[in-house]
Order: C-alpha cells, then sequence, then structure tokens
C-alpha cells in the first residue's frame, strides 16, 4: 500500500489529504489552531475522527504521542544523534533511521523487517512524502509516525533558521 500526503504551504492551520495510489482521499489530516505544541486530528474518508497526533510541549527533544480510537498506541521519540535522523518507537519494537538529508526513512521491527518506507519530495510546493507501507494492518499507524516525523523536522526547522 502507497500513501501520498501534500501539505499545503499557505494555511492558518494544517488541513490536508493523503491519497491512495490511485489518487482517492483516503485520509484527512487537521490541526489545531492556538494550541501549546503540535496537534493534528485524523479522520478516514467517511470523516470519522480514527487517530490523534499530539506533542509534548515540555521536553528536551521532540516528543509525541499518539492515540488510535482514543486508545494510546505508541510514542516517538527523537534521539539525539549527529549525522543521521533517528527515532525510537516507544509501544512498538519499532526503529525509524533516516538519511542525512531527512528524506529517506526506513521503519523497521526488531528483526530488521521494513515495517514502512518514507520519502519526502524534493522540489515541491509544500511538503510531499511518498509512505510504502508493506501491511495493510500498519497503515493508520505508519501514517501517524510519518506525520509525527513531519512535526519534528518543522520545529527543528524553525529553530535553525
Amino acid at each position: 500500500m502507497k500513501l501520498y500526503i501534500k501539505q499545503r504551504v499557505f494555511s492558518w492551520r494544517d488541513r490536508f489529504f493523503v491519497k491512495d495510489e490511485a489518487g482517492y482521499d483516503r485520509y484527512a489530516a487537521e490541526g489545531e489552531l492556538f494550541t501549546w505544541g503540535k496537534k493534528l486530528h485524523i479522520y478516514d474518508a467517511s470523516g470519522a475522527e480514527v487517530a490523534f497526533v499530539w506533542q509534548k510541549v515540555m521536553s528536551f527533544l521532540p516528543r509525541f504521542f499518539v492515540e488510535i480510537n482514543g486508545r494510546e498506541v505508541c510514542e516517538i521519540v527523537k534521539e539525539f544523534t549527529f549525522f543521521r535522523h533517528s527515532y525510537r518507537i516507544s509501544g512498538m519494537p519499532w526503529h525509524l533511521n533516516g538519511d542525512f538529508l531527512a528524506h529517506e526513512y526506513s521503519l523497521d521491527d526488531s528483526s530488521g523487517r521494513q515495517v514502512m518506507w518514507m520519502s519526502k519530495k524534493w522540489f515541491t510546493w509544500g511538503d510531499s512524502y511518498e509512505l510504502d507501507i508493506p501491511d495493510v494492518r500498519n497503515e493508520l499507524l505508519c501514517l501517524c509516525i510519518a506525520l509525527a516525523v513531519d512535526c519534528a523536522m518543522a520545529l527543528q526547522e524553525s529553530h535553525s533558521g
């Protein structure tokens, strides 16, 4: 299963759609306006809220929580590294590693099997991602992890420039 995320550049609050390989809207993500930390609500194609991604603000390193159907599923913590991007996924036996430029990520399970491949597209108006998720059962959780990583990267860019 492949999912495609294309974020708008200018909007008062984050609102964008996640499309499938056929170009159909699979999910919608909407951020909250005027909050402490990033908060994203994820809706399925019928408009029902299926997930919530939120940032813990008083934390040394970026830290996000994922709730699916009202239940906390995992915590994503950016690890302190110099030459690559690395995230620990607490609550799941997964680990996310990215390249130096933060454009390619591999989410692997404890046995080294790939759970998701995430690629950020170069030279696009607004952030665009392609997610390749071999097991459709992991689709929503992988999407939430990808959105948390995008939020962490945006925070890092806002603090560095």
